[in-house]
């Protein structure tokens, strides 16, 4: 106890470690694989990227008349790149910048929407699929 009391009253005079940011802004290294970026133009909707997603933080909820819509969770990546490597286009559709990511702010239920918008997504293809073969049976 005495020498954690003798570590903090030295730790009084240190300079801190740590920096204050946002207002001190932070280096970016070399390398550094930042937000990813979307661009529904170039975008084929193969869902390649949202079957590699390692924490499933792309989703594509399937319209009836075959159109998909794309949902990103940034609080849910990792920033791994999988999905940016796994697109197929030659202009891709998905893509890393290397920039700092905000300071997060605190968005009420954000995991819950994201859980509910999961099971929007699996119930929409669910229905494509029922649709597309009653439309097959006719």
């Amino acid at each position: 106890m005495i020498k954690a009391m003798i570590d903090g009253v030295r730790n009084i005079f240190k300079t801190p470690v740590t920096i204050k940011y946002p207002l001190t802004p932070l280096k970016v290294e070399k390398n550094y694989r930042g937000l990813i970026k979307y661009n529904d133009k170039f975008c084929i909707f193969c869902d390649k990227c949202e079957n590699v997603c390692p924490p499933g933080a792309i989703l594509f909820v399937q319209d009836l008349d075959g159109g998909k819509k794309y949902n990103y969770n940034p609080y849910l990546c990792i920033y791994c790149s999988e999905c940016v490597r796994e697109c197929p286009k030659t202009k891709k559709a998905l893509w890393q910048v290397e920039e700092l990511s905000k300071p997060a702010i605190k968005e009420e239920n954000i995991n819950n929407s994201w859980f509910e918008l999961e099971i929007k997504a699996k119930k929409s293809r669910i229905a494509y699929k029922k649709h597309k073969k009653s439309k097959k049976d006719n």
